[in-house]
């Protein structure tokens, strides 16, 4: 299966602290895990307002992220357009630009977001 990773997902890979609801999907080996740059922008600017949750380096996030197979999906005008036909459940322009890149490429989201999950997108939602 493929399936693209929110932040919060990436960031619990990153540090080795998987919650345990995720580990079936993130060490099935059968399965091809995605990453949108936007995670990867958002790490760089929280990170840059000292927000403690995102106390990594996202120069070694990317590095390892890659390294270890997560496949990149670029951002499209596509995705940035439908962000703008979205419900505004979620105000957050990472989640959202996420959300789009889920729902236009048919790839399930991994996250812990509730709120995320009440979007018409084929969303995985994860217990902490």
């Amino acid at each position: 299966m493929k399936l693209l990773l929110d932040t919060q997902v990436l960031l619990w890979v990153a540090i080795d602290r998987l919650p345990l609801s995720a580990n079936e999907y993130i060490l099935e080996e059968a399965n091809e895990l995605f990453f949108s740059p936007a995670s990867i922008w958002e790490v760089v600017i929280k990170k840059g307002l000292n927000c403690g949750d995102f106390d990594i380096d996202p120069n070694m996030l990317l590095d390892g992220l890659l390294e270890n197979g997560y496949k990149q999906v670029h951002i499209s005008s596509k995705h940035a357009l439908l962000t703008g036909t979205m419900k505004k459940i979620h105000k957050d322009p990472f989640d959202r630009i996420i959300l789009a890149q889920s729902i236009e490429e048919g790839l399930p989201l991994l996250t812990t977001d509730k709120i995320m999950a009440k979007y018409p997108a084929p969303v995985i939602l994860i217990n902490k």
